[in-house]
């Protein structure tokens, strides 16, 4: 982008300083309210008033942009407060699965019932649950 603009710009101040020193005559600048004359060479104020013209647009361009700069401040303030909420859920699922680790390991420890107690097991809770319903 930089060199697209110096493409561009280039060539244009060199076509503006040329322009401005071959008209090299004196011209007088009244100004009004105050009665006040200043008298110049026309390629210094064909200079003047083609940089005052830029540092206005410069002003311009920076005061239209204030809206932007607004949102961007506020994004960066967001982003920074769920950049720490992320940090905290992220040592709370830390913090969990370690103690899911340690619930599996206990698990691993614990001794594992025969197939003939998980029928046991399984039917007793048959019966329970048929007497249960048998009652009501």
């Amino acid at each position: 982008m930089g060199f697209v603009k110096m493409l561009i710009g280039l060539p244009l101040l060199i076509i503006i300083l040329i322009f401005s020193f071959v008209n090299n005559d004196l011209a007088t600048f009244n100004l009004w309210p105050f009665y006040f004359e200043v008298t110049v060479s026309l390629s210094v104020a064909i200079v003047f008033f083609i940089l005052l013209g830029f540092i206005l647009g410069l002003f311009w361009m920076w005061l239209s942009y204030a809206p932007v700069r607004k949102a961007l401040r506020q994004q960066k303030k967001q982003n920074k407060k769920l950049s720490k909420e992320q940090q905290k859920l992220a040592e709370k699922v830390s913090g969990l699965q370690s103690d899911l680790d340690t619930m599996k390991a206990a698990e691993a420890a614990l001794p594992k019932p025969s197939f003939g107690q998980r029928l046991k097991k399984l039917f007793s809770r048959a019966s329970k649950e048929s007497e249960s319903s048998d009652a009501n």
